[in-house]
């Protein structure tokens, strides 16, 4: 049984507004499972559906082999969220925030809750008022919160967004530890490159509300060859890519984007393709492709790049 499964699943809201559009995804049960794609791309919606907060328009989704619509409560039971806008009560202490929300779930020792302050780096604070904790802090207490009843599957919903590099960094340390001590499942959406390549097993990247490719980074990534060729051409871009095409010297994963051009080399070498162009080109680079480049292939639209 697959800790997630989304099977044709679409969100139309109302107006005609196609937020998620016939998607398909299994997630297995231990693995971090990455939605990449910029705002807008649909992520969030998808997220909503699968914790029962948005109804889908169509399809079917499970968690934990619970459907997300007939059996809500019990899809529940086995997962937890956290949601891109804070939910903590920041009149309350840490510990006070921790205690309440086992209560209500009816879950959550001592013990449990001792063990997630030390994990999540909150000892020193858990019994200050929320008010006076960092954006950082409160992130890892919403992480402690969404943990204190045992879920095998949890959901992050742009988890670092609004957090300064460094935070972000420690916060990614904290989110990749989680599966080895608890045994979770993961779901975390991000429009951060750096994020998806570091904590995901798999990406499914969504454009437009579409899973436009979904594998592992390093699967995504070989796509192009181990270099690229990147550069900006007087004239045409299109053209001078046909051109390079027609001479063998670009295959069908070269890609233009507005003046530059991005050519995976192969076989080739930078002064092959160099030598084949038929224009002018200028801020010439050589590197290594990044998820960035996988996404401008596949959907012509740029990604965030994380500080």
């Amino acid at each position: 049984m697959h800790a997630i499964e989304a099977q044709s699943l679409t969100k139309t809201y109302p107006g005609g507004v196609e937020a998620v559009k016939d998607i398909d995804f299994t997630v297995e049960a231990g693995e971090v499972f990455g939605l990449l794609g910029p705002n807008g791309a649909g992520k969030s919606t998808t997220v909503g559906m699968l914790t029962t907060t948005i109804i889908p328009s169509g399809g079917r989704a499970l968690v934990g082999g619970y459907d997300v619509v007939e059996q809500p409560l019990l899809a529940r039971g086995v997962s937890s969220v956290v949601f891109q806008e804070a939910v903590v009560d920041r009149s309350l202490t840490g510990r006070a925030n921790l205690e309440l929300h086992a209560r209500l779930w009816g879950a959550g020792s001592e013990a449990r809750m001792s063990e997630l302050t030390d994990v999540l780096g909150l000892a020193e604070l858990i019994d200050r008022p929320v008010s006076s904790y960092s954006g950082g802090e409160r992130r890892r207490l919403e992480i402690a919160r969404a943990l204190v009843s045992e879920p095998a599957v949890l959901f992050l919903d742009e988890p670092t967004v609004g957090l300064d590099p460094r935070i972000r960094h420690e916060l990614l340390d904290v989110i990749a530890g989680l599966r080895a001590r608890h045994e979770l499942t993961i779901l975390v959406t991000t429009h951060y490159l750096d994020e998806a390549q570091r904590l995901a097993d798999r990406v499914a990247i969504i454009h437009e509300g579409n899973v436009v490719a979904l594998d592992s980074p390093g699967a995504l990534l070989s796509r192009l060859g181990a270099e690229i060729l990147e550069f900006r051409v007087d004239g045409d871009p299109h053209a001078a890519l046909a051109a390079l095409r027609l001479k063998r010297l670009a295959s069908d994963d070269a890609f233009a984007v507005g003046a530059r051009v991005t050519v995976p080399l192969h076989e080739h070498t930078v002064a092959e393709v160099l030598a084949g162009l038929e224009v002018r080109a200028s801020e010439i680079s050589a590197r290594v492709p990044t998820l960035d480049d996988v996404y401008l292939q596949l959907t012509g639209a740029e990604l965030a790049v994380a500080a």
